[in-house]
């Protein structure tokens, strides 16, 4: 019989990655989200469930080997916005899966944090998953409960959510040629493939990474200038850029790194999307997407995605 793993918030950009990632490593997963999965595989079994209800969770990780927990409110924006609603689904419904691994001995729990743990950026997100992390670490020493704390960077690929800032510049650039940046491009990030950043989540359930903070995120630094660039040359410079000195709330520019909590290891992978066959082949899904939609025409786009 195949080890069972349940993915909460596998309905979601990354989660999805990594539930497909387990699948392929012949784990059997189980997807537990409020929605079913646009993505779910014959293989894959959906529980459609609320990530504030203690009692489905409790069912859902009874039995599990291994719990990954992605579901959250990511959008720093609407964690800005809805302080309540942030602390119930963040850190209270971490707490409720957190217990119900503790009463199921669950092998181990991996969470899905973020880099801007290290930062006075994010506002509300940030703070909720401080303070994740530290719930995490108080059910470690009390209960003995393995764990491994993933603080992700820039994702970017497939199945992108709505404010993921790559995919908001594309969907810019396809439908109104233009895409416009709040900040003046200056701020730096390290981008990684959401498929590489779900194969290293996979890759470190190895016994190395036990009980450890690691950090997934791209190889390199880059300029959102330089960035920009990049996606306008794809657009053969058919596509205009516009910067405004109003800044991101929220976010950090340069770098993350101001608060210090717990020091996490960098995983690093032995090979990587390319950033630029990354974006291009992100260009080509918001273009099908879109002209399914009916929101573009093919015959404006003459240009050689592929």
């Amino acid at each position: 019989m195949s080890e069972k793993v349940i993915v909460f918030g596998g309905s979601g950009f990354l989660g999805s990655h990594v539930a497909d990632q387990l699948s392929d490593e012949g784990y059997e997963v189980y997807i537990f989200d409020q929605k079913k999965s646009k993505h779910i595989r014959e293989d894959q079994i959906m529980i459609v469930g609320d990530i504030t209800d203690r009692e489905a969770i409790r069912k859902a990780v009874d039995g599990m080997l291994f719990v990954y927990h992605f579901a959250a409110i990511a959008d720093i924006k609407e964690a800005q916005d809805n302080p309540v609603k942030t602390v119930e689904i963040n850190i209270l419904s971490t707490t409720y899966i957190l217990d119900a691994c503790r009463e199921f001995n669950v092998k181990r729990f991996l969470y899905g944090s973020t880099v801007y743990v290290y930062s006075d950026h994010g506002s509300f997100y940030r703070s909720s998953k401080q303070a994740s992390e530290l719930l995490i670490n108080n059910y470690h020493d009390k209960y003995d409960l393995d764990y491994t704390i993933l603080r992700y960077g820039s994702l970017y690929g497939p199945r992108a959510n709505h404010f993921n800032f790559i995919n908001i510049m594309i969907r810019q650039a396809l439908l109104d040629k233009k895409v416009v940046r709040l900040g003046n491009g200056e701020e730096i990030r390290e981008y990684i493939h959401v498929i590489d950043a779900a194969r290293a989540s996979v890759e470190i359930l190895t016994k190395n990474y036990k009980n450890s903070h690691v950090m997934i995120t791209g190889s390199k630094s880059l300029r959102i200038r330089d960035l920009l660039s990049m996606i306008k040359e794809m657009f053969q410079d058919k596509i205009e850029i516009e910067y405004s000195d109003e800044h991101m709330s929220g976010h950090y520019n340069m770098t993350p790194y101001v608060f210090k909590p717990v020091v996490a290891k960098k995983y690093i992978l032995n090979y990587y999307h390319e950033l630029g066959q990354g974006i291009l082949e992100q260009i080509y899904d918001n273009y099908e997407e879109l002209q399914k939609e009916g929101k573009i025409d093919a015959i404006e786009y003459i240009f050689n995605f592929r």
